[in-house]
């Protein structure tokens, strides 16, 4: 035990507060020290340590890597629960269904469709029409298609494109050529499904 200090009390007394100096004592003894530095303070360095981690420097603040990550980490679920909460990510409109053409003529239409229609019996025309006609005839035409399930547009007397249509509709159903003009085969066809 020779290395010892004979005032040891038996345990570490690092905590224990200082003894008071003594007038006797000189400032170095009492530990006073001659200049502005303050001995429990590190010195500041006037240039940064390296220790080779990339900091960068934000408002005075020394950031890691890994700190700058969580912090634009953190910003980026935060933007995006704003986006979310604006409802950024939901649609109101649904998509539009694709359009797709049938590929089985549809069924061929009978009087039974006409007797529940609520419209009144409509007449045949009576003779032959094309597209781009206009007229009483056309007007019986239109209302005829209505009549027979097939839908011609507004019954204005003018024979145009969805009229034209309806009349190919017609034709399909009934095995005759699609070509959207009434026709005597066409028109045959038309008084007979208006009578039956």
């Amino acid at each position: 035990m020779e290395g010892r200090d004979q005032r040891d009390p038996g345990y570490d007394d690092w905590f224990d507060e200082p003894e008071a100096p003594t007038d006797s004592q000189g400032d170095v003894a009492r530990g006073a020290y001659e200049g502005e530095d303050e001995v429990w303070v590190l010195p500041e360095d006037e240039e940064p340590r390296h220790t080779g981690r990339r900091e960068i420097v934000v408002a005075g603040r020394t950031l890691t890597m890994i700190q700058v990550a969580i912090i634009a980490g953190s910003l980026i679920v935060l933007l995006i629960a704003i986006l979310a909460a604006a409802g950024v990510f939901s649609s109101s409109k649904s998509a539009a269904p694709p359009v797709t053409t049938p590929t089985v003529p549809p069924a061929p239409k009978t009087t039974a469709t006409a007797t529940t229609n609520t419209t009144p019996t409509a007449t045949a025309p009576s003779q032959t029409l094309s597209p781009g006609a206009t007229g009483s005839e056309v007007t019986n035409l239109q209302e005829s298609l209505t009549a027979l399930g097939y839908n011609p547009g507004k019954a204005d007397g003018s024979y145009g494109p969805s009229t034209q249509a309806a009349v190919a509709e017609f034709q399909k159903a009934n095995g005759l050529a699609a070509d959207g003009v009434v026709g005597p085969a066409t028109l045959a066809k038309l008084q007979q499904a208006l009578s039956g």
